[in-house]
């Protein structure tokens, strides 16, 4: 079954790029694309995308306030901001308005076909920037109470996988690394996120780094 997505980018040569790659993929399937945000909307709803490919500065409308219409009304469907601007406003917007990940332009090829994979599959893909900012935001925090507490009813094994999903690792690089299956690994995290009592992997991200869970 391929993944449906809908490439959002006001560049018509970038998005023709961006249209070129994903199609190299035999498991992706570009459905539709446009140049704004009002109208990734309406496309959203006609195409029935799996994944938005979503671009943030657009003048036609933005991406982040279409992200967040989007996935008020389609919550079924990711979206994945690629934008040229790594800053904190983007990222900390892109997140809040229930983006599923946030890359750079400059990803290389083969990641940004993986990513939108994950994405559709309910993971959360953070490039490995996002993550520093991620890191550099909340471990300088001193540990807090709760943070430990919402991690005492996890296992030593979702503790463990907890850990390196913080990492911005995806269940594959999990399963690698743990030495578990991915089908495994994906059992373990969505039994994290429901104890945790988070709807993402982002949130339990910041848990993880504000527990201190990372400085063990």
């Amino acid at each position: 079954m391929t993944v449906r997505v809908l490439v959002v980018d006001d560049h018509e040569l970038l998005r023709a790029g961006l249209v070129s790659v994903l199609g190299t993929d035999p498991e992706i399937e570009v459905v539709g694309q446009c140049g704004d945000g009002p109208t990734s909307v309406r496309l959203t709803s006609q195409l029935a995308p799996a994944v938005v490919l979503m671009d943030v500065e657009m003048p036609g409308g933005d991406g982040i306030t279409a992200t967040r219409t989007i996935r008020a009304r389609h919550p079924d469907t990711a979206v994945l901001i690629l934008t040229t601007f790594d800053l904190d406003e983007y990222v900390s917007q892109s997140l809040r308005a229930g983006a599923s990940g946030f890359l750079l332009k400059t990803t290389p090829p083969r990641q940004l076909t993986a990513a939108v994979k994950a994405c559709a599959a309910g993971e959360t893909t953070l490039g490995p920037t996002v993550i520093e900012r991620l890191v550099e935001t909340y471990v300088q925090r001193q540990p807090t109470a709760s943070a430990h507490q919402s991690l005492a009813n996890l296992t030593p094994r979702e503790l463990d996988v907890l850990r390196v999903m913080a990492e911005g690792k995806s269940n594959s690089e999990i399963g690698a690394q743990l030495f578990l299956a991915e089908t495994t690994v994906k059992t373990h995290v969505t039994r994290i996120l429901t104890k945790l009592g988070v709807r993402d992997r982002v949130q339990a991200v910041v848990i993880a780094h504000d527990s201190g869970l990372m400085r063990r």
